[in-house]
């Protein structure tokens, strides 16, 4: 019998009843230090005391009213995110996937408002994943996710990641523009180079494309700084965020140049839920964090810790990591050929640890942004021991 809850996820046996900080116990007494922050979501951990606050506070007053009517959460977040980033304007939402449909439906709505309708094409990367809708999943191009689902959206072509000279030979009078996320976190937690960044914007600028990034798991902090973009020094014109952006709050958000916004007037893009006074309470609680002076240099300085620690865990183990990739906080473990990402994801839970798995065999690592040097040390012990349970047992002997 099918049970009540669909069974369209494969859930690991564990039903945690608390949290606080980077730390979750179970309903039956287990601890485990977090290094998956709810698939890079939980930027603040959990339980964070501000964060709390703000939502209760909110949720006493009033949670949803619709956007029938203004609602001042919204319109302060948007300002503050205006004001330290790229856009000029800011449309809320409530996760990944429909910040990343919004993103592409305004750049066609671009060019059919600047007399170009033919330009709807999108040019995406293999390896990407953009969300679950049926638009998504063909702008993700992962056979396996669009097994099943009928023809596939059409519109979105898939280029070999980092490869300039497939991006340039791929432009034709239909593309619209170019969607990429700055580090593919679901397909293998690979990064994007920043040159190969630089080059995507100057043929951007070139063609009369626009660049649309999403950041729904590698920004709001994660890599360091406040948008991964700016370690390249270019601007999206269009860029999309969910995750961490609320905390762990359902939010997401499609940021834009005016000379994007401009044409998403009435009537032609909404959503009910998103930017209600709840989401958007949240958001201006974790903005105030990560805004707050030497929290981001925090991040660049504790992931930059384990990022070293993670190069010296491959050293001691090279028969189980093959490579450590990544960037900020958003790193993972390359393992070698004949052993499962999730096999070590299960070693890991058994030393009290949780991860999170990737594509191309990845162990993904992405704690919440409030971790300290304490949990780093902590994570590679238990990482270590994970890895001894891995090995091979000859090498454990050896050891």
């Amino acid at each position: 019998m099918i049970p009540a809850l669909m069974p369209n996820y494969a859930r690991a046996d564990l039903a945690f009843e608390r949290g606080e900080a980077a730390r979750l116990w179970t309903v039956d007494g287990r601890r485990f230090l977090d290094f998956g922050a709810g698939i890079a979501t939980s930027s603040l951990g959990h339980g964070h005391p501000h964060l709390v606050k703000a939502i209760a506070e909110q949720a006493a007053r009033v949670m949803h009213v619709s956007n029938l009517y203004r609602v001042p959460q919204a319109e302060e977040l948007a300002a503050r995110h205006v004001a330290h980033s790229f856009a000029d304007s800011v449309f809320f939402c409530n996760s990944g996937a429909e910040a990343n449909e919004g993103m592409v439906k305004a750049v066609r709505k671009y060019h059919a408002e600047t007399g170009h309708p033919e330009r709807f094409r999108m040019l995406c990367f293999e390896g990407a994943f953009h969300g679950r809708t049926l638009a998504m999943i063909a702008a993700t191009g992962n056979a396996k996710y669009l097994a099943g689902f009928g023809p596939p959206v059409e519109g979105f072509e898939h280029l070999p990641f980092g490869n300039m000279n497939a991006v340039r030979d791929a432009i034709t009078a239909e593309t619209a523009g170019i969607l990429i996320e700055p580090v593919q976190g679901e397909g293998g937690v690979r990064p994007a180079t920043l040159q190969f960044l630089r080059d995507l914007r100057a043929a951007c600028d070139e063609y009369g494309l626009l660049l649309a990034l999403d950041e729904v798991q590698i920004g709001m902090g994660r890599s360091g700084k406040l948008w991964a973009h700016e370690w390249a020094g270019i601007e999206p014109d269009v860029m999309s965020s969910a995750k961490g952006i609320g905390g762990g709050f359902p939010l997401g958000a499609v940021f834009a140049k005016e000379k994007v916004a401009k044409h998403l007037k009435p009537g032609t893009h909404g959503t009910t839920y998103g930017g209600n006074p709840l989401a958007c309470a949240a958001g201006n609680a974790v903005l105030d964090v990560v805004l707050a002076p030497g929290f981001l240099d925090g991040v660049d300085r504790v992931a930059r810790s384990l990022w070293r620690r993670l190069l010296d865990l491959a050293a001691r183990h090279p028969a189980v990591i093959e490579d450590v990739r990544g960037a900020g906080l958003l790193l993972g473990l390359k393992l070698r050929e004949g052993l499962a990402n999730t096999e070590m994801q299960e070693a890991a839970v058994k030393e009290g640890l949780l991860t999170v798995a990737a594509g191309q065999n990845v162990l993904r690592l992405a704690p919440p942004l409030i971790i300290g040097e304490a949990e780093v040390e902590e994570a590679v012990e238990l990482l270590d021991r994970a890895c001894r349970r891995m090995a091979p047992p000859a090498q454990v002997a050896a050891k």
